[in-house]
């Protein structure tokens, strides 16, 4: 007992002495993170997807100039602040990367299986990362306008929200056992509360991201997938339906905010 009794004494010790010294060099944090927003590596991946969005490709040998992001066909401009949305044509609420993949999909004849089954910053998923960077970020200062008046986009909020608080896993984790509540913080990384407004805008506005500690922009479905690994869950199957429907949630929560991607991460 006395040993369980230090150990948790120490242990309390520890965390203060860690929010103590986090607090005293929050500043540099902050500054060095604007430094390196200064020169967002993203623009290399958006530069890479402008171009293949006009380049003929696929069995069909076309381009995406005909893609309808839901303000009509290659509408680029501001379409990102107004997903996810329900699309009529294929009768699903979809986020970015799955409406992509319906696109390349009838414009250009490549299968979602090449996603589906492929892997992050490899062959074609790579070329999907490019294309989504290259599309956030024309809705770079624009305001988040996510129409939830559709049944099936309710639908999906809750959905989202009831996979936002699921706990399972030999963690018992939740994506709000980290983002459900205010001030929490893990290895100097600021986790904001998803389930507030002031804290989804602080999210959804800045994935997808580049990230420093692995040299590769992020899509928003790659995030998610992470964060089902970090909690020891299954990944989720690429375009799965939780996936947007969590950005559904988000994005909801973040209606009103100002977009500010590509964003930049540790």
């Amino acid at each position: 007992m006395k040993k369980r009794l230090l150990c948790a004494a120490l242990a309390g010790l520890s965390a203060v002495a860690t929010g103590a010294w986090a607090d005293a060099n929050q500043d540099s944090l902050d500054e060095y993170r604007q430094m390196l927003a200064d020169g967002n590596p993203s623009e290399l991946w958006e530069m890479a997807g402008e171009e293949l969005w006009t380049t003929a490709r696929g069995p069909k040998n076309a381009s995406l100039a005909q893609c309808d992001l839901g303000l009509g066909p290659g509408v680029v401009k501001g379409a990102y602040a107004q997903m996810p949305r329900y699309f009529k044509d294929t009768g699903k609420v979809q986020d970015l990367e799955s409406r992509l993949m319906t696109c390349m999909d009838t414009l250009q004849g490549i299968p979602p299986e090449k996603f589906i089954k492929g892997k992050f910053g490899k062959d074609e998923m790579e070329k999907m990362e490019q294309i989504v960077a290259y599309v956030v970020g024309q809705s770079k200062g624009a305001k988040v306008r996510v129409d939830m008046h559709n049944p099936e986009m309710k639908r999906m909020y809750k959905l989202g929200e009831m996979a936002f608080f699921y706990r399972a896993g030999p963690m018992d984790f939740s994506c709000a056992t980290c983002h459900g509540d205010d001030d929490k913080r893990i290895r100097m990384q600021n986790l904001p509360n998803l389930t507030t407004a002031k804290g989804a805008a602080a999210g959804w506005t800045t994935w997808p991201a580049y990230r420093v500690s692995n040299g590769q922009f992020w899509t928003m479905q790659h995030r998610l997938n992470d964060c089902y690994r970090q909690q020891r869950f299954p990944e989720p199957v690429y375009g799965s339906e939780v996936t947007q429907a969590l950005s559904v949630y988000m994005a909801a929560k973040a209606n009103g905010a100002t977009m500010a991607t590509p964003g930049i991460k540790r």
